[in-house]
């Protein structure tokens, strides 16, 4: 949704797996650890400290929630303009997105269910696919005319 924060989550779970694969953290400072690796620390800090736990797993599957929630209101959001823009450009663009949306929710259930199960290269594998269906929704928006709605 705004700011990019759908793609960040997502890109937060390869961090919790890196950390969880060679459990680096203390739980001290596990949120710290993890966050200064990612591209929007204050962001990161502020996500996994509402998730109310340092265990790692539980941060993983906190954030894999988080993702499929923000993935699946920008699928909405981009079904509803795709139907309401009058832009044949933005209506195919937004059409596209919920395609990307929709394929980044089914790689998230994907994760969640490979991460209850321990299969973490499993879970680091789709949640790459989602960052790709994002990042591919994203790069659609790059070329004129403008975006102005809430999906980004």
């Amino acid at each position: 949704m705004a700011n990019n924060s759908c793609l960040v989550i997502v890109s937060l779970i390869g961090v919790l797996l890196f950390s969880i694969i060679l459990n680096v953290a203390s739980s001290n400072d596990v949120i710290s650890t993890i966050c200064s690796k990612t591209s929007n620390p204050p962001f990161c800090s502020s996500v996994l400290k509402s998730a109310g736990t340092t265990d790692l797993k539980g941060l993983a599957v906190y954030t894999l929630n988080l993702a499929h929630t923000n993935a699946s209101k920008s699928l909405t959001l981009a079904k509803s303009l795709a139907t309401t823009t009058t832009n044949p450009q933005l209506k195919q663009r937004y059409s596209s997105c919920s395609e990307s949306y929709h394929e980044a929710i089914g790689d998230i259930g994907n994760a969640q269910k490979d991460l209850a199960l321990g299969d973490f290269n499993a879970v680091n594998i789709v949640t790459s696919g989602a960052m790709t269906e994002i990042d591919d929704c994203q790069d659609k928006f790059t070329q004129p005319p403008k975006d102005t709605s809430l999906l980004f």
